[in-house]
């Protein structure tokens, strides 16, 4: 549903203890900013589906799935992936600001702050969405139409692609991926199974062929180099798997890519 473009702005707060944000709530309100809460994952997914807010505030650390987990789900859905997500988080460390960015963060806020200093980067925040949304009405109808065919399970591998692809140097193994995803080992195996029709390792193993067969047809990467890229421990490794996958070795795959050119 489209919002008159002067409508106060609406952000939702996902946080376990809001009486710890008091005056930043206070600050938004006094701003005129429309709020709504949340006091763990689950329903802070659910509300973000619901309301479909400007802005999202979020804590790392909420009951049930993470705010990390929470955000690759809402990145992964159509409906919600435009949304501008920023972390309110008591870490400071450099590893939770990395990971928190690359869910798919906007920005990434350590408490305690300055509640003028989060009213700055909403602003700043809100305005980059609505410069990159103009003239979106056929955008919003595509982001509704995305959400309509894709629900539940999908989402789920949605995000869980996502993230393999974003680590194929190093995959994380089907409990952290899960963990990362925000569901169980059980249910993401389920869903891969049912969506994809393979396994969560026959999936990871086909992206690295597949990205494998990619920088060896566009590339002038070293079997080595790719190997490396690909969180091989040799170039052995690497070429013994891309035989088992492809047929034929990686140097005969690029030989032959180049002659069909």
């Amino acid at each position: 549903m489209s919002r008159h473009p002067y409508a106060p702005a609406h952000i939702l707060i996902v946080d376990d203890g809001p009486e710890q944000l008091r005056l930043l709530m206070e600050t938004l309100r006094g701003h005129g900013y429309r709020l709504t809460l949340a006091f763990d994952g689950a329903q802070g997914y659910a509300r973000a589906l619901s309301v479909v807010p400007d802005l999202i505030l979020l804590d790392v650390c909420i009951p049930g799935m993470s705010g990390f987990a929470l955000t690759r789900m809402l990145k992964a859905n159509p409906a919600t992936e435009h949304i501008p997500i920023l972390f309110l988080s008591s870490s400071a460390e450099a590893e939770d600001r990395l990971t928190g960015l690359r869910a798919g963060a906007a920005d990434y806020i350590t408490k305690p702050f300055q509640p003028a200093e989060v009213l700055e980067r909403v602003r700043i925040h809100l305005a980059l969405a609505r410069r990159g949304s103009r003239g979106g009405e056929g955008e919003r109808g595509e982001r509704k139409d995305g959400a309509q065919a894709m629900h539940g399970d999908r989402i789920i591998v949605r995000a869980a692609r996502r993230l393999i692809w974003g680590q194929l140097h190093d995959p994380p193994d089907s409990a952290a991926i899960a963990r990362m995803v925000g569901v169980s080992e059980r249910r993401l195996a389920s869903t891969f199974e049912q969506c994809l029709n393979c396994t969560l390792f026959q999936f990871v193993r086909d992206a690295r062929m597949r990205k494998a067969r990619h920088l060896l047809v566009h590339t002038s990467l070293s079997i080595l180099s790719i190997a490396q890229e690909l969180g091989y421990s040799s170039a052995a490794n690497f070429s013994t798997a891309f035989r088992q996958h492809v047929g034929v070795s990686p140097s005969r795959f690029r030989k032959d890519s180049l002659l069909r050119r």
